[in-house]
């Protein structure tokens, strides 16, 4: 192996679908990649047509890798302007429909050769790591590093048993993370939390956006007007993402806020119940479906509404402040991150809401700094990373393997019950009916054969030979 640092980072899911573990692991693998100092590699999941036709939007599917492969280039080359650095490899996977997510097939670390494993990012680790039977992360690779996407517990927590199942999916996560990460990058503080995790955003804005922003600057600095409209709220349109509180403050201060006009942009399983909500209100808000947040359509507007508390590091936030646009948020752990720039404005209760809007109605959007808009970026972001993951210093492949699957010769007693733990996921993992109790995909232990054709898995490769 030589000296570069080997990058391979494993994410659960992949474009056209525009979720965060898709769009962020992308960019991140791009600019890891762009010195030209690291081999890195970029992991998503491969699925059937079936799975496909249920995932991604508008029809969009794709007969083979290499297809699929070209697609997400392309789309990043448009929006990063350099030439792409970095390899991508497919794991098998399903999609799971109760969960609304992309789970892994088989042991998807044998992706990267033994040769190459070096360091391995597992984006969402807990989600990667749940059902996983096979050999054990921290054995293959040198350094592995799970950065926290989601607050899985508040997803839980909605659903029939909710409060029990949080409860048992919170130790369940701990247990996971804990046998399979050496370092936990957790994007903020409401994600849950883990033994010696820290916390820094570690992610950027789709350089579009700051492009967009440096515009509105310059029409500033020329003394022109360059935000035209009022407000406005972008997002999922389910409740849980904002338009609960968001429609609860404008009817509880109608009368405070006659002043104020807004469009709401989104769809979602309950659009029909925003409708109707919005309906009942005695103020100029209207609703549009889901539309591209960098469609010249929002570049006008001046000022963003999020009260979503239940964001990890809201990512429409950070491209409404890259557009130069006041926000106008809550004083969440959340939001934390965007607190340092001058266009943010939190509020802690709904009268600090309704003064923020009347104040962001009658002024204009602070002008981005050159340092605002760099901690903005993708480049700031992988320094970010870079240092969290102590990736920041002279490369030094001395932090061994551990010298067995599971169970190590080691004294440490922490490295003995931390093998023997990972010994009892192996072995849990590795029944259908344990996998199933804790919610697995059935024969979800070993891809099928139609995976293993559609991916040249070894396997496959056999059978067809002996036909």
């Amino acid at each position: 192996m030589d000296k570069k640092q080997h990058i391979a980072i494993f994410t659960t899911a992949s474009l056209p679908w525009l979720t965060g573990t898709a769009v962020n692991p992308l960019f991140r693998a791009a600019y890891l990649a762009k010195d030209g100092e690291r081999n890195v590699t970029l992991v998503i999941p491969w699925l059937t047509l079936e799975d496909q036709a249920l995932v991604y939007p508008n029809n969009v599917t794709f007969s083979a890798p290499l297809e699929h492969e070209k697609y997400i280039r392309q789309w990043l080359e448009e929006r990063v302007g350099f030439r792409l650095g970095f390899s991508i490899l497919f794991y098998p996977g399903k999609f799971s429909k109760d969960k609304r997510s992309i789970l892994a097939v088989g042991d998807i670390s044998e992706i990267i050769p033994d040769e190459e494993a070096d360091i391995a990012v597992l984006e969402e680790p807990e989600h990667l790591t749940w059902y996983h039977h096979g050999k054990r992360w921290k054995t293959k690779f040198r350094l592995v590093i799970g950065i926290i996407h989601t607050n899985y517990l508040e997803y839980v927590k909605r659903e029939k048993n909710g409060m029990l199942a949080s409860f048992l999916l919170k130790y369940l996560n701990n247990w996971v993370v804990g046998i399979y990460c050496h370092k936990v990058i957790r994007l903020s503080a409401a994600t849950q939390d883990y033994n010696g995790s820290i916390i820094c955003n570690v992610h950027g804005v789709n350089p579009k956006f700051l492009e967009i922003g440096k515009k509105k600057r310059e029409h500033q600095q020329n003394g022109d007007q360059a935000f035209t409209k009022g407000a406005y709220f972008i997002g999922k349109m389910i409740w849980s993402k904002g338009y609960k509180e968001l429609l609860q403050l404008l009817h509880d201060h109608q009368k405070e806020l006659t002043a104020l006009e807004a469009d709401l942009f989104g769809s979602g399983e309950d659009s029909d119940e925003v409708q109707e909500a919005v309906k009942k209100l005695e103020l100029a808000i209207r609703v549009h479906p889901a539309r591209d947040h960098a469609d010249p359509l929002f570049h006008d507007y001046k000022l963003f509404l999020n009260p979503s508390t239940t964001d990890v590091v809201c990512t429409t936030t950070a491209e409404a402040l890259a557009m130069g646009k006041i926000i106008v948020c809550a004083n969440h752990c959340s939001n934390d991150f965007f607190k340092q720039f001058t266009n943010c404005w939190t509020y802690v209760d709904s009268d600090g809401f309704v003064k923020l809007i009347l104040k962001a109605l009658t002024e204009e959007p602070a002008q981005l700094t050159d340092a605002e808009t760099h901690d903005l970026s993708w480049e700031a972001a992988t320094d970010r990373f870079l240092k969290a993951a102590d990736l920041d210093k002279p490369y030094d492949r001395k932090l061994s393997r551990s010298t067995s699957n599971y169970m190590s010769t080691s004294l440490s007693l922490q490295q003995t019950v931390d093998d023997a733990s990972a010994y009892v996921h192996h072995v849990a993992s590795g029944f259908e009916i344990s996998r199933r109790i804790f919610g697995a995909i059935p024969d979800s232990l070993q891809p099928d054969e139609q995976l293993r054709k559609e991916l040249g898995l070894t396997d496959a490769a056999r059978k067809q030979e002996k036909n």
